[in-house]
Protein backbone atom coordinates (compact mmCIF):
# COMPACT_ATOMS: atom_id res chain seq x y z
CA UNK A 1 0.00 0.00 0.00
CA UNK A 2 2.92 2.36 0.60
CA UNK A 3 3.93 2.18 -3.05
CA UNK A 4 0.33 2.81 -4.15
CA UNK A 5 0.05 5.93 -1.99
CA UNK A 6 3.31 7.32 -3.39
CA UNK A 7 2.08 6.76 -6.97
CA UNK A 8 -1.21 8.40 -6.04
CA UNK A 9 0.63 11.49 -4.81
CA UNK A 10 1.84 12.02 -8.39
CA UNK A 11 -1.54 10.99 -9.88
CA UNK A 12 0.11 7.99 -11.48
CA UNK A 13 -2.79 6.02 -10.01
CA UNK A 14 -6.21 7.40 -9.12
CA UNK A 15 -9.18 5.96 -7.29
CA UNK A 16 -9.46 3.09 -4.84
CA UNK A 17 -7.29 0.02 -5.50
CA UNK A 18 -8.60 -3.53 -5.63
CA UNK A 19 -5.95 -5.85 -4.28
CA UNK A 20 -5.63 -9.50 -5.29
CA UNK A 21 -4.13 -11.56 -2.46
CA UNK A 22 -2.86 -15.13 -2.60
CA UNK A 23 -1.55 -17.06 0.41
CA UNK A 24 0.08 -20.33 -0.60
CA UNK A 25 0.56 -23.32 1.63
CA UNK A 26 4.13 -24.28 2.48
CA UNK A 27 5.43 -27.15 0.36
CA UNK A 28 2.74 -26.86 -2.31
CA UNK A 29 2.64 -24.18 -5.01
CA UNK A 30 -0.89 -25.23 -6.05
CA UNK A 31 -2.53 -25.26 -2.62
CA UNK A 32 -3.88 -21.93 -1.39
CA UNK A 33 -4.81 -21.05 2.15
CA UNK A 34 -6.45 -17.88 0.85
CA UNK A 35 -7.30 -16.29 -2.51
CA UNK A 36 -9.41 -13.20 -2.93
CA UNK A 37 -9.78 -9.56 -3.96
CA UNK A 38 -10.01 -6.81 -1.38
CA UNK A 39 -11.39 -3.28 -1.67
CA UNK A 40 -9.47 -0.45 -0.01
CA UNK A 41 -10.70 2.87 1.35
CA UNK A 42 -8.25 5.39 -0.15
CA UNK A 43 -8.47 8.14 2.53
CA UNK A 44 -7.52 5.64 5.25
CA UNK A 45 -3.89 5.96 6.48
CA UNK A 46 -1.46 3.37 5.11
CA UNK A 47 -0.68 1.67 8.44
CA UNK A 48 -4.35 1.29 9.25
CA UNK A 49 -5.15 -0.11 5.79
CA UNK A 50 -2.41 -2.73 6.13
CA UNK A 51 -3.77 -3.78 9.52
CA UNK A 52 -7.34 -4.03 8.27
CA UNK A 53 -6.34 -6.07 5.20
CA UNK A 54 -4.30 -8.44 7.35
CA UNK A 55 -7.27 -8.99 9.66
CA UNK A 56 -9.64 -9.65 6.75
CA UNK A 57 -7.30 -12.23 5.23
CA UNK A 58 -6.62 -13.87 8.58
CA UNK A 59 -10.34 -14.23 9.24
CA UNK A 60 -10.77 -16.35 6.07
CA UNK A 61 -7.44 -18.17 6.14
CA UNK A 62 -7.64 -21.96 5.95
CA UNK A 63 -5.62 -23.98 8.47
CA UNK A 64 -2.09 -24.78 7.35
CA UNK A 65 1.47 -23.51 7.29
CA UNK A 66 1.97 -20.35 5.25
CA UNK A 67 4.64 -20.67 2.58
CA UNK A 68 4.40 -17.46 0.55
CA UNK A 69 2.16 -14.42 0.28
CA UNK A 70 1.55 -12.51 -2.95
CA UNK A 71 -0.46 -9.33 -3.51
CA UNK A 72 -0.94 -7.11 -6.54
CA UNK A 73 -3.10 -4.26 -7.70
CA UNK A 74 -3.43 -2.23 -10.87
CA UNK A 75 -5.38 0.88 -11.65
CA UNK A 76 -6.15 3.86 -13.80
CA UNK A 77 -3.54 6.60 -13.92
CA UNK A 78 -3.14 10.04 -15.46
CA UNK A 79 -0.77 10.80 -18.33
CA UNK A 80 0.00 14.33 -19.48
CA UNK A 81 -0.23 14.55 -23.27
CA UNK A 82 0.52 18.04 -24.45
CA UNK A 83 -2.02 20.52 -23.13
CA UNK A 84 -4.39 17.96 -21.62
CA UNK A 85 -4.44 14.92 -19.33
CA UNK A 86 -5.71 11.47 -20.28
CA UNK A 87 -6.69 8.62 -17.98
CA UNK A 88 -5.21 5.26 -18.98
CA UNK A 89 -6.27 1.88 -17.67
CA UNK A 90 -3.56 -0.39 -16.26
CA UNK A 91 -1.00 2.39 -16.23
CA UNK A 92 0.84 0.62 -13.42
CA UNK A 93 0.80 -2.70 -11.63
CA UNK A 94 2.11 -2.83 -8.08
CA UNK A 95 3.04 -6.23 -6.68
CA UNK A 96 4.45 -7.43 -3.39
CA UNK A 97 5.65 -10.84 -2.23
CA UNK A 98 6.81 -12.34 1.04
CA UNK A 99 8.63 -15.69 1.09
CA UNK A 100 10.05 -16.75 4.48
CA UNK A 101 11.98 -13.62 5.51
CA UNK A 102 12.37 -12.12 2.02
CA UNK A 103 10.00 -9.30 1.09
CA UNK A 104 9.97 -7.43 -2.22
CA UNK A 105 7.87 -4.83 -4.01
CA UNK A 106 7.64 -4.60 -7.79
CA UNK A 107 6.36 -1.87 -10.09
CA UNK A 108 5.46 -2.47 -13.73
CA UNK A 109 4.18 0.05 -16.25
CA UNK A 110 2.15 -0.53 -19.42
CA UNK A 111 2.77 2.87 -21.00
CA UNK A 112 5.56 4.40 -23.08
CA UNK A 113 4.89 7.93 -21.82
CA UNK A 114 8.12 7.85 -19.77
CA UNK A 115 10.41 7.46 -22.80
CA UNK A 116 11.69 10.09 -25.27
CA UNK A 117 10.42 7.92 -28.15
CA UNK A 118 7.22 5.89 -28.26
CA UNK A 119 7.16 2.16 -28.98
CA UNK A 120 7.03 2.89 -32.72
CA UNK A 121 10.32 4.81 -32.45
CA UNK A 122 8.69 8.20 -32.99
CA UNK A 123 9.86 11.21 -30.99
CA UNK A 124 7.50 12.45 -28.25
CA UNK A 125 9.45 15.20 -26.54
CA UNK A 126 6.41 16.96 -25.06
CA UNK A 127 4.91 13.80 -23.57
CA UNK A 128 8.30 12.62 -22.28
CA UNK A 129 9.14 15.93 -20.60
CA UNK A 130 5.74 16.12 -18.91
CA UNK A 131 5.81 12.60 -17.48
CA UNK A 132 9.33 11.27 -16.96
CA UNK A 133 10.02 13.39 -13.88
CA UNK A 134 6.78 12.17 -12.28
CA UNK A 135 7.86 8.56 -12.62
CA UNK A 136 11.41 9.28 -11.43
CA UNK A 137 10.11 11.12 -8.36
CA UNK A 138 7.68 8.29 -7.59
CA UNK A 139 10.41 5.62 -7.86
CA UNK A 140 12.66 7.47 -5.45
CA UNK A 141 9.69 8.21 -3.19
CA UNK A 142 8.83 4.52 -3.00
CA UNK A 143 12.48 3.64 -2.39
CA UNK A 144 12.72 6.14 0.46
CA UNK A 145 9.41 5.14 2.04
CA UNK A 146 10.26 1.42 1.98
CA UNK A 147 13.94 1.98 2.89
CA UNK A 148 14.89 -0.19 -0.07
CA UNK A 149 17.19 0.42 -3.03
CA UNK A 150 15.80 0.60 -6.57
CA UNK A 151 16.80 -2.56 -8.45
CA UNK A 152 15.81 -2.36 -12.15
CA UNK A 153 14.60 -5.68 -13.54
CA UNK A 154 15.88 -7.33 -16.72
CA UNK A 155 15.04 -5.57 -20.03
CA UNK A 156 11.77 -6.58 -21.68
CA UNK A 157 10.99 -6.80 -25.38
CA UNK A 158 9.87 -3.17 -25.24
CA UNK A 159 12.37 -1.19 -23.17
CA UNK A 160 15.08 -1.14 -20.52
CA UNK A 161 14.09 -0.24 -16.95
CA UNK A 162 16.47 2.04 -15.05
CA UNK A 163 16.64 3.37 -11.51
CA UNK A 164 14.96 6.57 -12.69
CA UNK A 165 12.53 5.37 -15.38
CA UNK A 166 12.59 3.59 -18.74
CA UNK A 167 14.93 3.75 -21.74
CA UNK A 168 14.25 3.09 -25.42
CA UNK A 169 16.10 0.46 -27.39
CA UNK A 170 18.33 1.87 -30.12
CA UNK A 171 19.32 0.60 -33.55
CA UNK A 172 22.97 0.44 -34.63
CA UNK A 173 22.66 3.91 -36.20
CA UNK A 174 21.36 5.39 -32.94
CA UNK A 175 17.72 5.75 -33.95
CA UNK A 176 14.99 4.51 -31.60
CA UNK A 177 13.79 0.97 -32.33
CA UNK A 178 10.27 0.25 -33.58
CA UNK A 179 9.46 -2.43 -30.98
CA UNK A 180 5.74 -1.94 -31.64
CA UNK A 181 5.97 -3.64 -35.02
CA UNK A 182 8.61 -6.13 -33.89
CA UNK A 183 6.99 -7.37 -30.69
CA UNK A 184 3.67 -5.76 -29.72
CA UNK A 185 1.73 -6.50 -32.91
CA UNK A 186 2.81 -10.18 -33.01
CA UNK A 187 1.94 -10.47 -29.31
CA UNK A 188 -1.53 -9.07 -29.93
CA UNK A 189 -2.21 -11.27 -32.94
CA UNK A 190 -1.05 -14.36 -31.03
CA UNK A 191 -4.11 -14.08 -28.78
CA UNK A 192 -6.37 -14.80 -31.76
CA UNK A 193 -4.39 -17.78 -33.04
CA UNK A 194 -3.41 -19.60 -29.83
CA UNK A 195 -5.83 -20.55 -27.07
CA UNK A 196 -4.64 -20.05 -23.47
CA UNK A 197 -3.42 -22.92 -21.33
CA UNK A 198 -1.19 -24.24 -24.14
CA UNK A 199 -4.27 -24.50 -26.35
CA UNK A 200 -6.33 -26.47 -23.85
CA UNK A 201 -8.68 -23.73 -22.62
CA UNK A 202 -11.72 -22.97 -24.78
CA UNK A 203 -11.95 -23.67 -28.48
CA UNK A 204 -8.80 -24.12 -30.52
CA UNK A 205 -7.94 -20.90 -32.35
CA UNK A 206 -6.48 -22.38 -35.50
CA UNK A 207 -7.68 -24.92 -38.08
CA UNK A 208 -6.16 -26.75 -41.03
CA UNK A 209 -9.37 -27.29 -43.00
CA UNK A 210 -12.27 -25.09 -44.13
CA UNK A 211 -14.18 -22.94 -41.65
CA UNK A 212 -17.53 -21.19 -41.53
CA UNK A 213 -17.17 -17.44 -41.16
CA UNK A 214 -19.20 -14.27 -40.78
CA UNK A 215 -17.85 -10.71 -41.19
CA UNK A 216 -18.17 -8.47 -38.12
CA UNK A 217 -18.60 -4.71 -38.39
CA UNK A 218 -17.91 -1.93 -35.93
CA UNK A 219 -18.84 1.77 -35.94
CA UNK A 220 -16.11 2.50 -38.51
CA UNK A 221 -16.59 -0.49 -40.78
CA UNK A 222 -15.60 -4.14 -40.81
CA UNK A 223 -13.24 -5.10 -38.00
CA UNK A 224 -12.76 -8.80 -38.78
CA UNK A 225 -14.33 -12.23 -39.14
CA UNK A 226 -15.83 -14.65 -36.64
CA UNK A 227 -15.17 -18.23 -37.72
CA UNK A 228 -15.77 -21.80 -36.52
CA UNK A 229 -15.02 -25.42 -37.35
CA UNK A 230 -16.79 -28.31 -35.62
CA UNK A 231 -14.48 -30.83 -37.26
CA UNK A 232 -11.46 -29.35 -35.49
CA UNK A 233 -13.16 -28.03 -32.36
CA UNK A 234 -11.99 -24.56 -33.29
CA UNK A 235 -13.41 -21.04 -33.30
CA UNK A 236 -11.89 -17.60 -33.06
CA UNK A 237 -11.98 -14.03 -34.30
CA UNK A 238 -9.76 -12.98 -37.19
CA UNK A 239 -8.97 -9.25 -36.74
CA UNK A 240 -8.27 -6.95 -39.66
CA UNK A 241 -6.01 -4.54 -37.75
CA UNK A 242 -4.56 -5.39 -34.33
CA UNK A 243 -2.63 -2.10 -34.36
CA UNK A 244 -5.89 -0.19 -33.88
CA UNK A 245 -6.69 -0.23 -30.16
CA UNK A 246 -10.46 0.02 -30.66
CA UNK A 247 -10.56 -2.89 -33.12
CA UNK A 248 -8.16 -4.93 -31.00
CA UNK A 249 -10.27 -4.53 -27.87
CA UNK A 250 -13.41 -5.37 -29.84
CA UNK A 251 -11.72 -8.55 -31.05
CA UNK A 252 -10.85 -9.52 -27.47
CA UNK A 253 -14.52 -9.11 -26.55
CA UNK A 254 -15.44 -11.62 -29.27
CA UNK A 255 -12.88 -14.04 -27.85
CA UNK A 256 -14.49 -13.65 -24.43
CA UNK A 257 -17.92 -14.39 -25.93
CA UNK A 258 -16.57 -17.51 -27.63
CA UNK A 259 -15.01 -18.65 -24.36
CA UNK A 260 -18.36 -18.20 -22.62
CA UNK A 261 -20.11 -20.23 -25.35
CA UNK A 262 -17.52 -22.99 -24.99
CA UNK A 263 -17.97 -23.10 -21.24
CA UNK A 264 -21.73 -23.48 -21.77
CA UNK A 265 -21.11 -26.56 -23.90
CA UNK A 266 -21.89 -25.11 -27.35
CA UNK A 267 -20.12 -26.53 -30.38
CA UNK A 268 -18.05 -24.05 -32.42
CA UNK A 269 -20.74 -23.63 -35.11
CA UNK A 270 -23.49 -23.35 -32.48
CA UNK A 271 -21.46 -20.55 -30.88
CA UNK A 272 -21.05 -18.88 -34.28
CA UNK A 273 -24.80 -19.03 -34.93
CA UNK A 274 -25.67 -17.68 -31.49
CA UNK A 275 -23.16 -14.84 -31.52
CA UNK A 276 -23.78 -13.70 -35.11
CA UNK A 277 -27.59 -14.02 -35.00
CA UNK A 278 -28.08 -10.43 -33.72
CA UNK A 279 -25.75 -9.09 -36.43
CA UNK A 280 -28.44 -9.55 -39.11
CA UNK A 281 -25.95 -11.15 -41.48
CA UNK A 282 -26.49 -13.58 -44.34
CA UNK A 283 -25.73 -17.26 -43.83
CA UNK A 284 -22.10 -18.06 -42.94
CA UNK A 285 -19.76 -18.73 -45.85
CA UNK A 286 -17.12 -21.46 -46.07
CA UNK A 287 -13.45 -20.87 -46.84
CA UNK A 288 -10.01 -22.16 -45.89
CA UNK A 289 -8.80 -20.39 -42.76
CA UNK A 290 -5.45 -19.59 -44.39
CA UNK A 291 -7.29 -17.80 -47.21
CA UNK A 292 -9.49 -15.93 -44.73
CA UNK A 293 -6.46 -14.74 -42.80
CA UNK A 294 -4.69 -13.66 -45.95
CA UNK A 295 -7.76 -11.77 -47.15
CA UNK A 296 -8.17 -10.07 -43.78
CA UNK A 297 -4.57 -8.82 -43.77
CA UNK A 298 -4.76 -7.59 -47.36
CA UNK A 299 -7.93 -5.57 -46.87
Amino acid sequence: MTAWYVLAAYQLVVGAPRISVSVREAGSSKSHLYQGRLEVDVPTPTSRVAGELTQRVAAELRPGEIGAVYAETEGIGRVVTGDHVTCEERLFLVGASAIIDYVSTELATFSDAWMPYDLKGQAQAVVYTANTQRLSAALHGISGSLHSEIDPDEPTYFARPTDSGVENYRESDGTASDVWSSFELPRRYDKFTHAPGFGRIGYRRSAEGPVLYVPVHGPRGMIGYLWASDAEGAASFEPRDVSDDESYKAGLMWLDRLRSAHDRGLSPTEALAELTGPLDQSKPSTVALAYLRDASHRS
